[in-house]
Formats: C-alpha cells, sequence, structure tokens
C-alpha cells in the first residue's frame, strides 16, 4: 500500500471517528436537557381564618419620685398593694396576675459653673425614681379588656400608674396552622386543575413539590402581608392568611 493511501485510508478513519463522538456527545447533550426540561407547573395556593384571640395580656406600670430613696420605695409600695386590692376587687385572680420587682433610678441634672476653658460640668442629684410594673395575663378576654379600660378610675384618684394597651394572642395557633397548610394545598391542587381546563393539552400529574410560604396575622379584614409574616397582638379579631407554593407534574 502505497504512503498516499494510507494517508487517505487514516484521514477517513480519523474523520469516522469525530462524527461518531460528535454523535455521541449530542446524544448526551439531548438526553440531559430532556431530563431536565419535564413538563410541570407552578401555583400559589392560600388558606384564610377569621379568628378571635383567646388570651389576653395587659401591663400596667406605677412611678413614684423622692429626694429620699427609702420614702420612694415606700410610696411606692403603697400604690402597687392599693392597685393589686382594686384589681382583685374587679375580679382578676392571684393566677392572673405577676408584680416586676422594684428598679430604682438616681435622677440627676448637669449643672455648669465658670465659663470658656474653666468651665466644669457637675451632676447634681435630684433624688430618685421608684418603678414597678404589674402583669395580668388571662383567658378571660373581656374581664381584663374592661378593666385596663376603667383603670382610669385610678389615674383620676392620682395614682401615678400608666396603663400599656392589651396584647391579644390565639393559644391554638400551632393546630390551626396544620389545618390550614392542608387547606393552602387543597387550593393549590384546585388552581392548577382549573388552569389546565382553561388552556387543555395536559392532565395535572402528581405533586413534584410543596414550599410553605410565610404566615400573616393580621387585625381583621387588614390585607397587609409581609415577607417576613406579621403577628398582630393589637387586635381581638384577627385574620391568619397561609400560602404554599406547589409545583404538579404535568400528564400528557
Amino acid at each position: 500500500m502505497t504512503t498516499n493511501n494510507r494517508a487517505s485510508i487514516g484521514g477517513w478513519l480519523a474523520i469516522s471517528v469525530g462524527i461518531i463522538v460528535s454523535t455521541a456527545i449530542a446524544a448526551q447533550s439531548w438526553v440531559k436537557v430532556r431530563l431536565h426540561r419535564e413538563r410541570a407547573i407552578d401555583v400559589t395556593g392560600s388558606a384564610k381564618r377569621r379568628i378571635v384571640s383567646d388570651l389576653i395580656e395587659w401591663q400596667a406600670s406605677i412611678a413614684t419620685e423622692d429626694k429620699d430613696r427609702t420614702v420612694a420605695y415606700k410610696a411606692l409600695h403603697d400604690h402597687v398593694e392599693r392597685t393589686i386590692g382594686y384589681l382583685k376587687k374587679q375580679g382578676i385572680t392571684d393566677a392572673e396576675l405577676r408584680v416586676s420587682s422594684v428598679t430604682t433610678e438616681q435622677l440627676t441634672e448637669t449643672e455648669y459653673q465658670g465659663k470658656g476653658e474653666e468651665r466644669i460640668e457637675r451632676k447634681k442629684n435630684l433624688g430618685f425614681r421608684t418603678t414597678q410594673s404589674i402583669d395580668v395575663s388571662s383567658k378571660d378576654v373581656a374581664k381584663v379588656e374592661r378593666v385596663s379600660r376603667e383603670v382610669t378610675q385610678l389615674m383620676e384618684s392620682g395614682m401615678p400608674i400608666t396603663s400599656e394597651s392589651p396584647r391579644y394572642y390565639y393559644t391554638q395557633l400551632g393546630v390551626l396552622k396544620i389545618e390550614m397548610l392542608a387547606e393552602a394545598a387543597k387550593d393549590c391542587h384546585t388552581r392548577a386543575e382549573r388552569i389546565l381546563q382553561s388552556t387543555g393539552g395536559a392532565t395535572l400529574g402528581k405533586l413534584k413539590r410543596a414550599d410553605m410560604g410565610v404566615i400573616n396575622i393580621n387585625p381583621a379584614n387588614s390585607t397587609d402581608v409581609s415577607n417576613e409574616g406579621n403577628n398582630d397582638t393589637s387586635s381581638l379579631d384577627k385574620d391568619i392568611l397561609t400560602i404554599v407554593h406547589c409545583s404538579f407534574v404535568l400528564d400528557q
């Protein structure tokens, strides 16, 4: 066999091998693309419930001031005892009451003496402020609501008391969330079916993925939505909105 013939045969072999390798790579790439292009539909479902809070928390603070710390503390003690007596007459029980420890703060002001570079400053003692808080936590929401409103009677009598707004909670939220997630997932399925019925061309297959979104607890009739989720404690009546993101496989 001549040298030219050998070179010609070698060239054809190289071309043939190249074609085979190229075909194999192309086939492999086609398989990967097909596997990653599985037909699916992504849908967001939601569920909404109206709830009424079954736990209320309320706090009142009492503060006294005097140049003598002992006098300030004694006045605070008397005011707290009087407030507790008032609350018990209104139906608040010992189990619903919690009294914090006393905090004492020294009151000062800054005085300046002299002028220019010779000016100096010093702290002047004005006395002491003592503070104590009374917390009420109860399942009797209506009772504590009434007491929080009527505590103004103590204020009008000269009691140095500050009343906070009540905070409202729902204690069965853990169980409710599970039920609502199931409702939201069902809503996903319903939405996906309706979309396919409108567009045609495929039927809904098995669930591929389900991701729970945030849960928003808002005052009743509020449409506020947060990416971090809301947890309203200011309202007796609340709306809970649960969101689920689902992906379903499409059958031919």
